[in-house]
């Protein structure tokens, strides 16, 4: 009898430990739920966002470069080939990314030309660059964005000059 008493007791705390296993187990899918709901409604820039990016980034590349402004030109060529990572990551459903690879030839070319301080590099390099933006876009069917090496910053309000 009294293993009957503490069998038919183990069999109760059994039974309610696993009805509030069933109730946690509840209420974790029902959040899980809630925050892929969320997640679906987040924020995901567009390929146009990060393209419009690397436009600025591009622009601004060429007048430190052409004024000497190394640290400048480095940090504008490390934005360029931050986005064009985050269009790997972000718009992997958009079929123009497996072409963004033709950019890193001349990503690399100017980034050599950058830490060698060589304006003659340089130029190259940016030409190189700008002429692979206006291939990729002929590849993916946005010839009609045509890239041009700048004739006047994109901003009034920034020093170009190395300081």
């Amino acid at each position: 009898m009294k293993y009957s008493l503490f069998i038919l007791l183990f069999i109760l705390m059994v039974s309610f430990s696993c009805q509030q296993g069933n109730s946690t187990s509840r209420s974790m899918q029902s959040k899980i739920d809630s925050l892929e709901g969320e997640l679906a409604h987040a924020y995901k820039p567009g390929l146009g966002e990060f393209m419009s990016g690397i436009q600025v980034h591009h622009a601004k590349l060429w007048f430190a470069g052409k004024n000497n402004n190394w640290s400048l030109a480095d940090f504008e060529i490390k934005e360029i080939k931050e986005a064009l990572d985050d269009i790997h990551q972000y718009c992997t459903d958009r079929p123009e990314t497996k072409f963004i690879e033709m950019m890193d030839a001349p990503i690399d070319t100017l980034t050599n030309a950058i830490s060698h301080q060589n304006i003659t590099q340089f130029n190259n390099g940016y030409t190189l660059l700008t002429s692979s933006c206006n291939t990729c876009h002929k590849e993916t069917n946005h010839a009609f964005n045509v890239i041009t090496i700048p004739s006047t910053p994109p901003f009034d309000n920034q020093d170009f000059k190395a300081r």
